[in-house]
């Protein structure tokens, strides 16, 4: 023990490194818990944390930096679409999370946050007009895509011989050779 330390002055036990705390100035609460101004650091980085804002993930202390940069510590929330944390606001469509700003049509960009929306088999996410216009079939006779008429949500075609036709281009016609 340092002479220069008076007993009177022991406010209890480190919590990262077990020692004794003795002195005013010398350590830190945070959390509940008695750090040395020297162990209440960043488990990534070692940046002294005293008086600075920090994050907790499963007991682990981390900087603001290293908890922002994805992959460093445990966590699974992570948006769909650009991969980084999601710290704030967290919107859910389909099992997946996004950031409100990142949950857009991968058409035409348009935020969908509180819009209709449709994902094709690789779960991108698109408005509903932009989805027909790309993944509408295309009519057999005309070769235009098959679109939903204005105002209504599905298309109606004819399929015939596994070939789709607008019900206005479809003629009837069966060739059986």
């Amino acid at each position: 023990m340092d002479p220069s330390f008076s007993p009177s002055l022991y406010f209890g036990s480190c919590t990262g490194c077990g020692k004794a705390v003795y002195g005013e100035g010398r350590a830190c609460r945070a959390m509940g818990h008695l750090f040395h101004d020297t162990c209440f650091t960043c488990c990534v980085c070692s940046e002294k944390l005293t008086g600075k804002p920090f994050y907790t993930v499963s007991g682990r202390i981390y900087c603001v930096k290293d908890f922002m940069y994805p992959g460093v510590h445990p966590s699974s929330e992570v948006c769909n679409s650009c991969g980084f944390l999601l710290m704030d606001m967290v919107l859910q469509a389909r099992g997946k999370s996004y950031h409100p700003s990142c949950f857009c049509c991968v058409v035409c960009r348009q935020s969908l946050e509180g819009q209709q929306f449709t994902l094709d088999a690789e779960s991108r996410v698109y408005c509903v007009s932009d989805y027909h216009k790309v993944k509408a079939p295309l009519c057999a006779a005309c070769r235009e895509p098959i679109l939903p008429t204005e105002g209504s949500q599905g298309s109606i075609r004819v399929v015939s011989f596994d070939r789709n036709y607008h019900p206005k281009c479809y003629r009837g016609e069966v060739n059986l050779i």
